[in-house]
């Protein structure tokens, strides 16, 4: 497995990383399960593993540390914090006050003395960055966290976040975590630029657009959502845009076929193939799963390939826009007409 550099930090990590979000009640309930695929995936070569605090309800983060006992200095390990963890209104979010108190619970869910990488999972309108940025770059100060990245942001908010580092002497976000795949293109319209201009390592998350591209939902064989952490309304089949979604798919397939890959394989090396993702991640729950996705890191799309995907879904498009619910608040149309 070839490594790539984490934007400008000198850190070398894997281009899949494994996301954790599957292990525990909210995928995989068995914990030794969900621990040897761990350790099955430091085994292939992958050495990023990300988690957050909220997935299901801080059992991730347990898991994980479980998993990495021994093996925690083979691991670069990211973690995040900002959703809600109980009823209390200030177990949640940017402040100072839940920043410096989760990431003493994180690092207790993880049997570890440091997080390598700790990632404010959302923007937050109405705390601002200074706030956020200030507690953080103590917690880099103390050794607890080693750098710092932020996650769903748009481009004005991640250049607003390096503004603000710069000229209060914080440390900056090096990472930025957003959705990208095939169906989901939109950060390719700014958020992908500004984090290239900024020397920023990005991290995409749901490749498989949250298995749209898994070959789990086609035309007339559409199941529900394994997950109980995926939305029911992003797989409404009778939703025009998710009928458009399962043309797509139909045709990308045809594609991959062609291609002599797996429709799986092909949107995992699209995501990889941009010049300004430095890896995807990749959640699976189970064994199998994560064997289908390694093959992808060593799979290098034609300029012929990349020329037909956006011949289906434009650059910079995303074709579902409630796809982009779950990133910063201005992307939502909602927000562009109020």
């Amino acid at each position: 497995m070839q490594y790539r550099p984490l934007g400008r930090t000198g850190v070398q990590v894997s281009p899949l990383c494994l996301g954790a979000m599957m292990f525990g009640p909210w995928g995989n309930d068995d914990r030794a399960d969900s621990i040897r695929i761990i350790h099955a995936a430091l085994d292939a070569g992958i050495n990023f593993v990300d988690t957050a605090d909220v997935y299901s309800g801080g059992v991730s983060e347990q898991i994980v540390g479980e998993a990495l006992k021994d093996r925690r200095d083979e691991v670069f390990l990211a973690t995040k914090f900002f959703m809600p963890m109980g009823e209390d209104p200030n177990q949640r979010g940017g402040s100072r006050r839940w920043i410096i108190r989760e990431v003493e619970n994180s690092l207790t869910r993880l049997n570890t003395d440091y997080i390598d990488l700790y990632q404010v999972h959302r923007p937050t309108p109405d705390v601002d960055i200074d706030e956020t940025l200030g507690a953080l770059s103590d917690l880099v100060h103390q050794g607890k966290v080693r750098y710092i990245g932020s996650s769903s942001f748009s481009g004005s908010q991640i250049v607003e976040a390096q503004w603000a580092a710069k000229q209060n002497h914080f440390s900056r976000f090096v990472t930025e975590q957003p959705p990208y795949s095939i169906l989901v293109r939109g950060i390719e319209e700014d958020v992908l630029p500004t984090v290239q201009r900024h020397g920023m390592g990005t991290l995409t998350y749901s490749p498989l657009a949250g298995g749209w591209l898994s070959g789990r939902w086609r035309k007339n064989a559409a199941p529900t959502p394994t997950s109980a952490a995926r939305p029911s309304a992003r797989f409404d089949m009778t939703d025009p845009a998710n009928q458009r979604k399962l043309d797509v798919v139909e045709n990308l397939a045809q594609l991959a076929e062609q291609t002599g890959i797996s429709l799986l394989e092909l949107a995992i090396a699209f995501v990889l193939t941009h010049p300004g993702v430095t890896s995807a991640i990749v959640g699976p729950r189970t064994m199998d799963q994560l064997q289908s996705y390694l093959p992808a890191a060593d799979i290098t799309l034609t300029t012929d390939v990349l020329d037909r995907i956006d011949e289906l879904v434009a650059p910079g498009v995303t074709i579902n826009p409630d796809d982009n619910s779950y990133g910063a608040h201005e992307l939502l149309p909602a927000a562009r007409r109020r």
